[in-house]
């Protein structure tokens, strides 16, 4: 009888290490929860349930990466068609223009990037060029020297910071030997584990398939083609000769699922513009949340409205654009929209597929841009949002709305910097979305700011319109009202949307001759 092998100490000490760190980590969870029921006991209006952003939270977080599943390539032909499952990765960059400071917050975002997709980030290298090479895109002696830290660190996915073309992946991946994608797919990837509407989906997906489309490669049967009914010599007038490849049928079925793809972005774009146009119609004014992605645009809605959205120290956290309505101090109301993060580079298929979300951008009344003030770059933030938001502006051809710049986190902020900022952005609002420093003055600079956007009307009124004056009770402020024989004289102030709906009832001359 073969006795059972004993397992020796090191094994013990080893397994006994892993439990450990299970406990732990199982009791940092319930830290975590404790923590965010604390949080919901302290909020105004508390409820012992969640709000929807919690258990949005609560989901994303329940999937977990195993450590020790390996994904390195032993055939890298079929790369194009796995699905990305990122975890031990070593990312890479080529540093062409700027300074070493942009160059290096460049690559950290790369790696803020990658953990949200779920990688353990091991290494990191930035080759110095003019240009990145056509060939390998950081030139082969680096892209040797890159093979060696894959195989010292245990690294089974190279990410590279730039859109690498469908060659220098496949060369680059030649000379690594394991799985190489670059920026563009890392976003997409993160897109696709964060979308969760419908439209979200739709508008992930095709950007994906445009992506995709020109780097399907083939190898084998990929490339064998597929001859129609008797296939030879014997198959009939039309049927012989080369027959269509596989590779070919699979780019015909991505333009054939892009279209459709199309044609549903379409018709929910239609519906998204109903209800813009229903919003516009109503007078009540309209501010997008637009900013850089993780600059903590969903946190000061949830501060300004209470809207209870998904909060995550993560990049493109939230990607569904969501209005609420809240209410100023003064009584009047207006709509928040939080829309989609903005990044350096930001990929042209997103922009395209997210072309209706963005455009909720043109219809506001004003843009209340969240800039991250603990970040080290704040202005390039500050840049690359205005790049993109401009040219959503330009091809809708319509004037840009005025901005509000909000920089946000001066909780975590170095004091010096927030110090150099107010000398840089002298007419930006300075608040703490999570402590609520500087919130109530922000909701003043919003009063006066969409107050100077009102115009001056005065107008009779019959007193069958009463919808017509509680609009104006609600959407703008009454400066004096009286009560006539032909009806309600009122001045106020309004906005342009509500002063055109009143446009036939204005009136500066006195009531006897608006009765006659």
């Amino acid at each position: 009888m073969t006795k059972p092998e004993v397992p020796s100490d090191t094994t013990s000490d080893r397994d006994t290490t892993a439990a450990d760190a299970d406990v732990a980590a199982d009791r940092g969870d319930v830290d975590d929860a404790l923590a965010r029921h604390a949080a919901r006991m302290q909020r105004p209006g508390w409820s012992p349930e969640p709000t929807v952003g919690e258990m949005q939270l609560d989901e994303r977080t329940s999937l977990r990466r195993v450590a020790g599943l390996s994904t390195e390539l032993t055939d890298i032909t079929e790369v194009e068609y796995r699905q990305l499952r990122l975890e031990r990765v070593v990312l890479v960059g080529v540093w062409t223009t700027g300074s070493a400071a942009q160059a290096e917050a460049s690559m950290v975002e790369l790696a803020a990037l990658a953990e949200t997709a779920g990688s353990e980030v091991l290494e990191g290298l930035i080759q110095r060029r003019d240009k990145p090479d056509p060939a390998t895109y950081i030139g082969s002696g680096k892209a040797e020297e890159l093979r060696t830290v894959v195989l010292d660190t245990g690294a089974d996915t190279v990410i590279c910071d730039g859109e690498l073309t469908p060659a220098q992946l496949t060369a680059l991946e030649k000379v690594v030997k394991v799985k190489v994608i670059d920026r563009t797919a890392l976003i997409l990837d993160i897109f696709a584990q964060h979308a969760t509407s419908r439209e979200g989906k739709a508008q992930v997906a095709l950007a994906q398939m445009e992506y995709m489309l020109p780097r399907l490669r083939g190898w084998g049967e990929s490339m064998s083609r597929q001859a129609g009914g008797r296939a030879g010599s014997n198959g009939g007038v039309g049927l012989r000769g080369p027959g269509e490849t596989k590779i070919e049928t699979d780019r015909r079925r991505i333009r054939e699922r892009m279209a459709k793809l199309r044609r549903e972005i379409r018709e929910m774009k239609t519906a998204r513009d109903t209800m813009r146009a229903r919003r516009s119609a109503s007078g009540v004014p309209a501010v997008a949340i637009v900013g850089y992605t993780n600059a903590g645009k969903s946190s000061l809605m949830n501060s300004l409205t209470g809207a209870g959205l998904l909060v995550q120290d993560a990049l493109f956290a939230t990607l569904d654009p969501t209005t609420r309505r809240a209410a100023l101090d003064d009584g009047r109301e207006m709509v928040f929209t939080d829309t989609v993060g903005f990044v350096r580079h930001l990929p042209t298929q997103l922009v395209e597929a997210f072309r209706s979300t963005l455009e909720e951008v043109t219809g506001a009344d004003l843009l209340l841009h969240v800039v991250d003030g603990s970040d080290p770059l704040p202005l390039e933030q500050i840049r690359a949002v205005r790049e993109v938001i401009t040219d959503v502006i330009k091809e809708q051809g319509t004037a840009a709305p005025p901005e509000l710049l909000v920089v946000n986190k001066i909780d975590a902020a170095d004091p010096d910097e927030l110090t150099r900022l107010r000398g840089l952005l002298p007419g930006a609002a300075f608040v703490s979305a999570r402590t609520g420093a500087g919130i109530e003055e922000l909701r003043e600079r919003l009063s006066e700011v969409l107050g100077g956007l009102d115009v001056d009307i005065s107008v009779l009124l019959p007193y069958s319109r009463g919808d017509l004056l509680a609009r104006i009770h609600a959407d703008g402020r009454i400066i004096s009202s009286d009560h006539e024989e032909g009806g309600t004289r009122v001045r106020a102030r309004v906005p342009h949307a509500l002063a055109a709906a009143l446009s036939e009832f204005a009136h500066s001359g006195p009531a006897e001759s608006a009765g006659r």
